[in-house]
């Protein structure tokens, strides 16, 4: 049996059903990969103890944060820049590969987990971030970042330094490339959504070059809750969300989740 690269996002474990499903989550074989890319929960001890559990079966885990990682309260001790760093800390210990450490390699494809936020440029042509975030407001379309991360950290400015961050280590990778993120790299798989609005949180027009720039095979992400696969200029981009019971429920069968990614014979 060959390795395998397997994906996942949107776990969503402290839901109860959700994680009974995540316990299910096993390798066809001790070699094989998994990311996991993003959304596994909002408490950090809940992300860890998940992420360990996953680590324990599969020969390696590759984790990129999502919205729901980085929500927290105002008496929260950890928020913001803060808490993706204590998150990154935690990783290291349980042996879970995250956007700030080398890339692996599987086969002869360099795995790049990415961590990009987004910064409200997925909006109508012709309006400011302001005028788009206040007409979204006024449909009662808001998502619960704009609560639970944006108060504690300029969301943009982070975006924008996560951007110069990534280009300059992406700039340093040769060869054939898988690229991960939570939130999509182009705006054509949120033209899916009911409501559109939504596309503001869901990432940033900033990234749209970067599969063929850094030679991506394939580009995994989150976030949306539709599964499924969406052809950009000739490059697959795979959302490989499980979602809430309410929507795996129906999509959940018949499908193949864990997505496998990629397949190599053994040593």
């Amino acid at each position: 049996m060959g390795q395998t690269l397997w994906a996942v996002s949107d776990l969503h474990a402290a839901v109860k059903r959700n994680l009974a499903v995540v316990d299910e989550i096993t390798p066809n074989d001790p070699s094989d990969w998994l990311i996991v890319a993003g959304d596994v929960a909002e408490r950090t001890d809940v992300i860890l103890k998940v992420l360990n559990r996953l680590r324990k079966r599969f020969a390696k885990v590759i984790w990129v944060p999502g919205n729901h990682e980085l929500f927290a309260s105002s008496d929260e001790p950890h928020k913001g820049r803060e808490k993706y760093e204590l998150l990154v800390d935690g990783c290291r210990r349980i042996d879970v590969l995250t956007p700030e450490d080398p890339y692996p390699v599987f086969g002869d494809v360099t795995v790049v987990p990415l961590f990009t936020l987004y910064d409200y440029s997925f909006r109508p042509p012709g309006s400011t971030v302001e005028q788009a975030i206040s007409a979204a407001h006024e449909r009662g379309v808001v998502l619960t970042d704009e609560f639970s991360i944006a108060p504690f950290v300029d969301i943009r400015a982070w975006c924008w330094d996560r951007l110069a961050y990534s280009v300059n280590r992406l700039s340093r990778v040769s060869g054939p490339t898988i690229l991960v993120n939570h939130w999509p790299l182009v705006v054509e798989p949120t033209q899916q959504m009911y409501y559109p609005e939504i596309a503001l949180w869901c990432g940033t027009r900033h990234t749209r070059t970067w599969p063929q720039r850094y030679n991506a095979q394939q580009v995994i992400f989150g976030h949306l809750h539709i599964p499924g696969t969406t052809v950009v200029d000739g490059v697959a981009h795979h959302e490989v969300s499980l979602g809430y019971p309410r929507e795996w429920r129906n999509n959940l069968p018949g499908r193949e989740w864990p997505v496998p990614i990629l397949e190599v014979g053994n040593a």
